[in-house]
């Protein structure tokens, strides 16, 4: 499954995709993941795949299954309810998935200005169907899978990724899981919220690890 696409990039100068170790491609689908679910409700064909998904007996295994299991309960439209009070609401969801609000209690800040800046090294740029800010979280989450597959304009190093994930990711994205894994209009993604915090602390800890 690919996410609904919040940004826009060049072609890389090899001409065509690197080939990639399967644990770094684990993460890139796990990204990809995420990125696709908190980007927009998933419709019909996005529920009916994650019926298929299993997982392990980890956290990250855990929040698959109970996810599995939910799509095949729930339908389209009351995902699209739950997604709206969650993120959009009346003026505002119940959460703002934004690395400027959780960092700095505002929209529109410094993390934003820093990402656009990195954005532009990598040669990537906002959809222009698209109109929110980039630091949300389902963009940052579609960058990272992208630099991790060497999508963008050139093959990045883990130590860029690293210090991507530590700038923009990092000191944020676990409270944001933490907290939609809680959130009072949590259901169907109560486990999304479970995936995305457990697999932000391994990504932490396999960071600090590399170094």
């Amino acid at each position: 499954m690919e996410p609904q696409d919040q940004i826009d990039s060049a072609s890389a100068d090899s001409g065509g995709a690197i080939s990639i170790e399967t644990e770094d491609r684990l993460r890139a689908d796990l990204y990809s993941l995420l990125a696709l679910l908190l980007a927009k409700p998933p419709g019909p064909d996005v529920l009916t795949k994650l019926q298929e998904f299993t997982g392990e007996s980890t956290d990250i295994g855990s929040g698959v299954k109970t996810l599995a299991k939910l799509a095949g309960k729930i339908s389209p439209k009351a995902c699209e309810k739950e997604f709206n009070a969650l993120f959009i609401g009346l003026g505002r969801g119940e959460l703002l998935p934004y690395a400027s609000f959780y960092m700095t209690g505002f929209l529109n800040e410094k993390p934003l200005a820093r990402l656009r800046q990195d954005m532009r090294a990598f040669g990537i740029s906002r959809a222009e169907d698209v109109f929110e800010p980039e630091d949300n979280i389902a963009s940052l989450c579609e960058m990272m899978a992208g630099l991790i597959q060497g999508s963008f304009l050139r093959p990045v190093s883990l130590q860029e990724q690293r210090d991507f994930f530590r700038i923009h990711i990092g000191p944020w994205a676990g409270h944001f899981f933490s907290d939609l894994e809680a959130a009072k209009n949590s259901v169907f993604y109560a486990p999304v919220g479970t995936i995305g915090r457990a697999f932000m602390q391994i990504e932490s800890e396999a960071f600090r690890l590399d170094e």
